[in-house]
């Protein structure tokens, strides 16, 4: 990354790594299959204490470090550099996070260009068309996957300024657009207030110990920190880029997100009269019905949504690869499109692997403790792997790093009062809300 980012690019770029797929796939079905608004309460609480505390960290190791994540660490840590080195390896969960999300981001593609024929207008009917495609159409999900894959990595192939910032500047606004259109049509329907009160209204009777652990993961998969995406994004932070403001527009941009498309997906779920916990498919399965009410109109607007809707995906993905092909390419001393070929064939092996875990005739050989192999690289990468690399950041810059270092970047953005009480959340409760629900997962 040897270019920089402009103002209004970086956080662009910083909010096109957090939303994506996972506003628009995970939180809904996550949503809808932990009781609705009372999870969603948590999951803010989650984002703002836990989520913000380390990617505020996460920035100021990049920007005083101008490293990649194995490196910044070893530049700042005080002592036992080659220790610290080891945490790096946070990297390794954005390889594979992208393999499974890259698979989702085919599914969306495919999605569009079914837009362009007819639309189911049951849910029951659009539940069968996706559970047949992830079941047994392997050749349609490895082509898309594979068409995913290479988009995102001729993007990184461009670098900053002609990569990864010229595509958030242009398809984030158009995907905005498109969703406040849909809202519009979505609160013109009875099932608006249902959904409204199925997300902002909480029930604490539904809330599990489960649901917390799932909360948790769920708020450092959107926010996309303990991968290293910060980190590396950071080092190409202009100088004069406000890094509160930035931040603050990242975490209610991330929110306002997936709210905006809980509310249009779970609008069209109470429509039809079924459940809102459908699992994994739920915004491919509810989606599709709301664009076929339109008519013809129905169809352009699906294909234009999903079409949006994969760029968003890809700007996600860029972010998650970004940090390893970094690394690589500083500290091996290759090009940029080695580094770029190594971590794809990386991701296009387990992303395969994702695949062939849900179809029929392979899924048993896939399937380990009961999980496929899909599902275990999820929940792995997004309820161990990511809360562990975000433990693991606010422990360094909390005890390990210059607290005058950090005062002398973030006051002038932030005050006083405001950076000890980051400084306190940061050192003893996100990294307590962390441990302390890992705990209670792993001993039930």
């Amino acid at each position: 990354m040897s270019d920089k980012f402009s103002k209004i690019g970086f956080i662009l770029s910083i909010v096109g790594a957090a939303i994506g797929l996972g506003n628009a796939w995970k939180f809904p079905y996550m949503v809808g299959s932990n009781g609705g608004s009372a999870f969603v309460l948590l999951y803010l609480v989650f984002a703002v204490i836990v989520g913000l505390s380390i990617f505020f960290a996460e920035m100021v190791m990049g920007k005083i470090s101008n490293s990649d994540p194995v490196n910044a660490f070893k530049n700042l840590a005080p002592s036992n550099s080659k220790f610290w080195g080891f945490a790096g390896i946070m990297m390794i969960t954005g390889v594979f996070i992208a393999s499974f999300y890259t698979l989702i981001i085919g599914w969306v593609m495919r999605y569009a260009v079914l837009s362009l024929g007819s639309l189911p207008s049951q849910i029951s009917d659009s539940a069968q068309n996706f559970t047949k495609f992830i079941s047994s159409d392997i050749v349609g999900q490895i082509l898309y996957f594979t068409i995913a894959l290479f988009a995102y990595f001729i993007i990184l192939a461009k670098g900053v300024k002609r990569g990864i910032e010229r595509i958030n500047l242009w398809l984030l606004p158009a995907f905005s657009i498109l969703l406040i259109l849909m809202l519009i049509y979505s609160m013109q329907m009875s099932g608006f207030g249902e959904a409204a009160k199925f997300l902002l209204v909480p029930d604490f009777s539904k809330i599990t110990g489960e649901a917390v652990f799932m909360a948790l993961g769920l708020a450092f998969f959107t926010m996309c920190v303990g991968i290293g995406a910060i980190i590396t994004y950071s080092t190409s932070l202009d100088d004069k880029t406000n890094l509160f403001t930035s931040s603050l527009y990242v975490v209610i941009l991330n929110i306002v997100f997936s709210v905006v498309i809980g509310l249009i997906v779970f609008t069209f779920v109470f429509e039809f009269n079924e459940q809102p916990s459908q699992g994994v498919g739920l915004a491919f399965i509810s989606l599709p019905t709301l664009f076929a009410k339109l008519g013809a109109i129905g169809n352009l607007l699906s294909f234009a949504f999903f079409t949006a809707l994969v760029f968003a995906g890809l700007t996600s993905a860029i972010s998650m690869v970004e940090p390893l092909i970094f690394y690589i390419t500083k500290e091996f001393k290759i090009s940029r499109s080695k580094a770029i070929f190594i971590v794809g064939v990386s991701v296009y092996i387990l992303g395969v692997l994702c695949a062939l875990s849900n179809i029929e005739n392979f899924k048993d050989h896939l399937t380990f403790f009961g999980k496929g192999f899909f599902d275990i690289l999820d929940y792995i990468s997004s309820n161990i792997m990511l809360p562990l690399g975000g433990i693991v950041i606010a422990i360094f810059v909390g005890f390990f790093m210059k607290k005058e270092s950090l005062s002398a970047l973030f006051v002038p953005y932030m005050g006083a009062v405001i950076f000890e009480i980051w400084y306190f959340l940061l050192r003893f409760v996100a990294p307590s809300c962390v441990v302390a629900i890992m705990i209670k997962q792993i001993v039930g």
